[in-house]
Parts: structure tokens; C-alpha cells; sequence
């Protein structure tokens, strides 16, 4: 955090006047949770589950300057500077809004059902080639992880890229308002969330409300063949919609693609010569590096100023990830998140990969689908193809629909269903694993296979 008085902090948050012998305190960091704390710190005690005001002996003793208080006065600390606030949450926000005023960087709010932290690596690639840029560091994303964000970036900051998750309509009104992005993107619209969204139309209404906190001058950028995101631009200028995807329509769209096991190389329509180099497997990762560098254009830097950062831009770990697993073998790790659209492109890629040994795939349930999860997981169906996969291991309460949708199609020998511990399914892999095997991981985190994938790795 760039560095505040204790005076500057409670001003910025519109708290009572602090007593002379604490207003030239100086601020240079802040967190709400105690074991982060380091000398100078600013204590931000959070309520929830647990109340953060509880842990204001361990804040201090661990290095907290001051602390943000909601609590009667009479309750709190006399040994630092305590900031009086109706909200600490509020008091948080506040504070990242005038530090974010303060250090006025170029914003670029990234949304989407799919691809979110991908394009935020890829677009900090790409507006690294003229821009000092800061992001959204692991997920990070919402109404509490996008001010710390804020507050964390370098005083030097030209362009924060700020990540915008979100599970329910309202959430991403919240941080756009908060942040007031310069340009917009969103990833696609898939089923993520879907449970408490109701449909994909409501998806494009939640997804849209990044526009709602958009500079007058802004730029929404959006995939061109989507039409619940177009329809829903009426309150923005033409000038202010870009567009990318894998049509003639968009604005930017790739004319030759071709992808391999670890790089994906594609050209566009505005640079026919010009090789575009991904160090990542899939064609669905070409959209994502479109909508990277539509952000690109928009703040001056060309295609062939973009694409050398984009060749050795670094992907955050556990999304499509090659990783040496036992036997000799390979694993691609995409364990993080997973909704049916995502999961049906990643199944697509894998299943066209050119290779000679065989390829497994461990598929985990995808969650927050409500009452359509049982339909959209046997869609998964669609993209496993018995002349492709040789051996299929589901698992979960809701890969149930699946594997019985699959019994036709696959031998009982190449079809496996689990449930429950993991340990068995990760038996029966190490087991059959040969050294020329190709694996693929892939589910929605809170089905942990991330923990399959670290018993199967070298």
C-alpha cells in the first residue's frame, strides 16, 4: 500500500477526527487476517463466521499500527490508533477508493464464466510491453479481495488489472462501481453459477453489470458471437464495444490456428503475417488471448508489440497445466474450475492431440448447476468419444448422470465411477498408468482433485 497517515486513512473513510498524538502515524500495509500482519500494518477486523475484532491482541502484538473498530469505543485498544467506522467492510472499500484515485492507474475489470484468470495473465503480458502493471493476485476477486488488491498495488502502477468474480446478481455492480474500470472484458458466458442465476440470460445480466461502474469513455470488450452480451450493450456507444471470438464477425478474429501439446500458434485478421505463440495447450486459450490483446489495442500497443510477452507469459498454476506424473507419464492439470462449457473445450482439445499412447481422462463434478446439473453433466457426453479416450475414471455424486449416460458407449473396462474416498480411484490409476499415457484432470475445485492429481504426480 502506497503510504498514509493514520489522519489521511480516517479522512478517506469519513471516520471522526483522530487524537493529535496519533494522526502522523504511518500506514504502509493492510490485511484482515492477523497472520499477515507486519510491522505498520493496518488491522481491518472483518465480521463473519468469526469477528476480526476478537483478534485485535493478536493484530497488534504481530505488528498492526492501527486497526479500523465498529465496536463501542470503550471496547477498543488505547495502545494504537483505533479508527472508528459504522462498517469495517465499508471502511476497507472506502479506503481502496481513494488509494485508487490517489495512484490512477488505467483499470481493466475482467469478468466471465470461463477464462478469467487466464486472460488477466495474459492481458498483464500484454500491457506489460509499454505499462508498469499490477493484478489481482491468486482469486483475490471479491467485494473483499478486489480493495486489498487496490491497496496492495505499487505506487507506481500504470494499468491494475483487477479480476471480478462473483456467484450472485449484484456482485459485479458492487466492484465495478468500486474499481470504475477504463476497459472491460468479458471472458464468456457459460453455467457457471447457474443455481443461483437461474439461466445463461441471467448469467449475461450479472456478467454485464461491469459496464455499471464504467468510465464515461470506457470499453467494453466482449465476445462478438454472444448475443445475451450483445444485446445487453444499448446504454454504451458503438465506438465503445470491441469485439473477439472466432468469426468473421468480431473485430478481431484468429485466421489460422494450429495446437499442440504445450503451445498453441495462431494469426489474425489485423496481422495475416504475423505468428501469435502460445505457450499453452487448447484453441479455446486463442479467445482469451483475444480478448487480451483487443485490451492491448485499445491503450496503444500493436500485435507485434504484444505477441513476443504473450509467447512466455507465465499461467497461474492449476489451469491446463503439463505436469511429469508417475510411470513416465503426463498429466495436464486443470483442476481449478470447471463449468460445461469450459469442460466440453478442454475434452475437445485433449481428445484432437496428437499423440501414440493412450489418454485418460478423470473428470470431477462441476458444482453450483442447481436443478439443470444433472442434464448438463451427461452434455458432457458429447465430447468423449470412445475412437479418442481410451479410459474414462468420473467422479462425484453428480458424474453419476454421466457415467450411466456413458455405458453404451464405453467398455466396462474403460469406463470407472467413483464416489466418496478418493483413495481407490487414485489405486486403480497407478495401477493401469503407462509411461506413454497422456492424463487429463479436470473439475470444479471443491471437488479436490487436486488432491488426485498430487498423488499422481513424479
Amino acid at each position: 500500500m502506497i503510504s498514509l497517515t493514520v489522519k489521511e486513512v480516517a479522512s478517506a473513510v469519513g471516520a471522526q477526527e483522530i487524537t493529535d498524538t496519533w494522526q502522523k502515524v504511518k500506514l504502509d500495509t493492510v490485511s484482515f487476517d492477523t497472520r499477515k500482519l507486519v510491522a505498520g500494518s493496518l488491522f481491518v477486523p472483518l465480521t463473519g463466521e468469526k469477528d476480526g475484532h476478537d483478534f485485535i491482541a493478536q493484530a497488534i502484538k504481530n505488528g498492526a499500527a492501527a486497526s479500523f473498530w465498529s465496536r463501542p469505543i470503550e471496547e477498543a485498544p488505547t495502545d494504537i490508533p483505533v479508527i472508528q467506522v459504522e462498517d469495517t467492510l465499508k471502511a476497507l472499500q472506502d479506503l481502496a477508493k481513494y488509494v485508487l484515485k490517489k495512484v490512477n492507474p488505467k483499470v481493466v475489470g475482467i469478468t466471465g464464466s470461463n477464462g478469467k484468470t487466464t486472460t488477466k495473465d495474459m492481458t498483464e503480458a500484454v500491457l506489460g510491453t509499454k505499462y508498469r502493471v499490477y493484478k489481482t493476485q491468486g482469486n483475490f476477486n471479491n467485494h473483499i479481495g478486489l480493495p486489498i488488491t487496490i491497496l496492495e498495488m505499487p505506487k507506481e502502477t500504470e494499468v491494475l488489472i483487477l479480476e471480478m468474480g462473483m456467484n450472485h446478481a449484484g456482485e459485479i455492480e458492487v466492484l465495478s462501481d468500486l474499481a470504475e474500470p477504463d476497459i472491460a472484458i468479458i471472458t464468456m458466458i457459460g453455467e457457471s453459477h447457474i443455481e443461483y442465476l437461474g439461466s445463461r440470460a441471467g448469467i449475461a445480466t450479472a456478467k454485464m453489470e461491469i459496464i455499471s461502474g464504467l468510465k464515461p469513455e470506457g470499453v467494453l470488450i466482449i465476445p462478438g458471437e454472444e448475443p445475451l452480451l450483445l444485446e445487453r450493450t444499448d446504454s454504451l456507444e458503438k465506438k465503445q464495444i470491441k469485439t473477439f471470438g472466432t468469426k468473421t464477425i468480431n473485430d478481431l478474429y484468429p485466421l489460422t490456428l494450429d495446437s499442440q501439446m504445450k503451445e498453441t500458434i495462431f494469426t489474425t485478421n489485423l496481422e495475416p503475417e504475423l505468428m501469435v505463440t502460445l505457450p499453452v495447450l487448447g484453441t479455446y486459450n486463442v479467445t482469451n488471448a483475444l480478448a487480451a490483446l483487443s485490451a492491448g489495442l485499445v491503450l496503444g500497443i500493436s500485435l507485434k508489440e504484444a505477441a513476443p510477452r504473450l509467447a512466455g507469459f507465465q499461467l497461474t498454476k492449476n489451469r491446463t497445466e503439463w505436469m511429469a506424473a508417475i510411470n513416465g507419464s503426463m498429466l495436464l492439470n486443470d483442476s481449478y474450475n470447471a463449468n460445461p462449457t469450459a469442460m466440453k473445450a478442454v475434452l475437445t482439445n485433449f481428445s484432437e492431440l496428437a499423440h501414440k499412447g493412450r489418454k485418460i481422462v478423470v473428470l470431477g463434478d462441476m458444482l453450483e448447476l442447481g436443478e439443470h446439473s444433472q442434464a448438463l453433466h451427461i452434455s458432457i457426453k458429447e465430447t468423449l468419444s470412445a475412437d479418442k479416450i481410451d479410459q474414462v475414471f468420473l467422479y462425484g455424486p453428480e458424474m453419476e448422470a454421466l457415467h450411466s449416460a456413458l455405458i453404451k458407449e464405453f467398455p466396462k473396462e474403460r469406463l470407472h465411477y467413483f464416489t466418496g474416498e478418493k483413495e481407490p480411484m487414485i489405486q486403480q490409476l497407478k495401477q493401469i498408468i503407462r509411461p506413454t499415457d497422456f492424463i487429463l484432470v479436470k473439475s470444479s475445485l471443491g471437488t479436490d482433485l487436486l488432491s488426485v492429481v498430487r498423488a499422481l504426480q513424479a
